[in-house]
């Protein structure tokens, strides 16, 4: 038996498709904006790495309005849900994630996403709440010393000795990890 284009028109498909609440998904939306703000706020809040990168905060609030979309889209179809696993297994992330906490913050903004486009507002709120001051409670013990990395290049070992008396003088704790000489001094 042959499907027409007309069984495809006449399908549950489409039918499903047209039960959709405008206003469902403008509270979901708009919900996931306002948690993304707020994961991104207890992010810089609980930042203690030596640089901040605004483009991963402002793909904090991104992931939970990605992932908000994509759940209110998917529903409760089995078929569009596995169609979206297969379309979105092949998506790679090749950026390095720096800090073990980043991983955490990512995993937080797309489990609100998927919360809140299921429909379960209230533990997407009180639940991101709640994360949120368990993770600015544990961060409020923040190292008082943070390591650098300083790469000095000296043209003798008068001037190597200079930089060595002032880092001595000026931070409270140095380490020499490693030292290239070479004879033309690059």
């Amino acid at each position: 038996m042959a499907l027409t284009f007309n069984d495809i028109l006449s399908s549950d498909f489409l039918s499903t498709v047209t039960e959709f609440s405008l206003t469902d998904m403008l509270i979901a939306m708009v919900l996931a904006f306002m948690l993304g703000l707020f994961i991104l706020y207890i992010y810089k809040k609980t930042f203690t790495g030596v640089m901040y990168s605004s483009g991963f905060g402002i793909s904090l609030v991104a992931m939970s309005l990605v992932t908000t979309m994509i759940i209110l889209a998917i529903g409760s179809n089995v078929i569009l849900s596995l169609g979206m696993v297969g379309a979105l297994s092949i998506v790679r992330f090749r950026s390095a994630v720096k800090d073990p906490m980043d991983i955490a913050y990512l995993v937080w903004a797309i489990s609100a996403g998927i919360v809140l486009g299921a429909g379960l507002i209230p533990l997407a709120i009180f639940g991101s709440v709640f994360i949120g001051v368990v993770l600015y409670i544990f961060s409020a013990k923040k190292p008082t010393d943070k390591p650098y990395i300083l790469i000095v290049d000296c043209e003798d070992e008068n001037a190597e000795a200079s930089v060595t008396t002032l880092l001595r003088r000026t931070v409270k704790k140095s380490l020499l990890k490693s030292k290239t000489v070479t004879k033309t001094g690059l």
